[in-house]
């Protein structure tokens, strides 16, 4: 009887760290969802747009009505108009309710103060 003791530790023991690893993990997918992930941003509004120079970019512009408890924030959606319409999120910023967009070249954009070279780069105010 005693032999079966260390057994059903050991498996009582393997059980919880495994249900804990899968907690932690899920944890930290929503954290990276909530703060980082920039593709399940509210669509919003649409303000403004503006296209590059050389005509291979778009960048739009919305308006992402906060609700009764959070402020405006704006979004800026990066359209790849040499690939069928695709799409990538490259500015998030709060507090904001206006969208000025300047093309500087083929590559840099500024969009309400700040300067991103397209495609890599992305402002998110959750991340600064």
């Amino acid at each position: 009887m005693n032999a079966h003791k260390p057994k059903r530790r050991k498996k009582v023991l393997k059980n919880i760290l495994i249900t804990n690893i899968i907690l932690l993990s899920l944890l930290g997918y929503g954290i990276y969802r909530a703060f980082f992930d920039m593709s399940s941003l509210p669509t919003g509004e649409f303000l403004t747009e503006e296209t590059s120079p050389d005509g291979n970019y778009t960048l739009k512009a919305y308006l992402a009505n906060g609700g009764a408890t959070t402020a405006y924030a704006i979004r800026g959606e990066l359209v790849f108009n040499t690939s069928k319409g695709q799409t990538k999120n490259i500015y998030w910023n709060y507090r904001e309710s206006t969208a000025e967009i300047e093309w500087k070249d083929n590559y840099t954009v500024m969009i309400n103060g700040h300067t991103l070279n397209v495609p890599s780069e992305k402002y998110d105010f959750r991340n600064r």
